[in-house]
């Protein structure tokens, strides 16, 4: 059977904080033979014609100031909503400077203190995207994120900081589909770490229901 195809956006030319280049590598790596990642920065690409051809979308999305335009972010609603999977790392949350997107994501990220070592707890031992990945220590920034009131979401990992235990992934069905949110993944380094890996393969593939 070939590969699914799964579309990955990040940022290579206008980056802030982090580049999409060798990371969609890892990416890519991670999620075969089953997927066959096309990783791109043009989000022109996120359109109806394009995401029907997809099984999976994979955000790596730099933080930027300015939206999505209305057909973009349209076609990605309606490609989850329809059956589609979202797969979101790391940065790829910045998807919430359009309020819908944020919607659909489940929380907001509000800001991070410094990089440092976070001890990561499995939440949700029994969910597919968990199985096989133990509590562990990874260096990364430590997002902080407001969830969103009467959203329904299963947090699958958390760790401790400042006092008190916050959500560091967590996954859901949004209409037909599916959206899974990994807060690790700062930089290339970041992908060096075994659980974060297996839990962007299982994620992918929960997301796009091969799991």
């Amino acid at each position: 059977m070939s590969p699914y195809k799964a579309l990955a956006f990040g940022s290579y030319t206008e980056v802030k904080y982090h580049p999409f280049q060798e990371v969609d590598r890892q990416i890519g790596q991670l999620l075969e033979p089953e997927f066959r990642v096309d990783a791109t920065e043009d989000y022109g690409r996120m359109n109806k014609d394009e995401l029907a051809d997809c099984k999976l979308v994979v955000s790596y999305t730099e933080f930027s100031e300015d939206k999505l335009c209305a057909a973009q972010s349209g076609a990605l609603l309606a490609y989850v909503a329809g059956g589609g999977g979202l797969l979101v790392v790391h940065n790829g949350i910045s998807l919430q400077r359009n309020q819908e997107l944020g919607g659909m994501l489940g929380a907001r990220f509000t800001h991070h203190p410094a990089y440092t070592a976070l001890h990561m707890s499995v939440a949700a031992p029994e969910h597919p995207v968990m199985q096989g990945v133990s509590d562990f220590v990874i260096e990364d920034e430590p997002y902080y994120f407001e969830q969103h009131p009467y959203f329904e979401t299963t947090v699958l990992l958390e760790y401790p900081h400042d006092g008190a235990m916050r959500q560091a992934a967590w996954c859901h069905e949004f209409g037909a589909g599916r959206v899974v949110y990994l807060m690790p993944g700062h930089h290339l380094p970041s992908f060096s770490s075994e659980p974060l890996r297996r839990m962007i393969r299982r994620g992918g593939l929960w997301a796009a229901g091969l799991l």
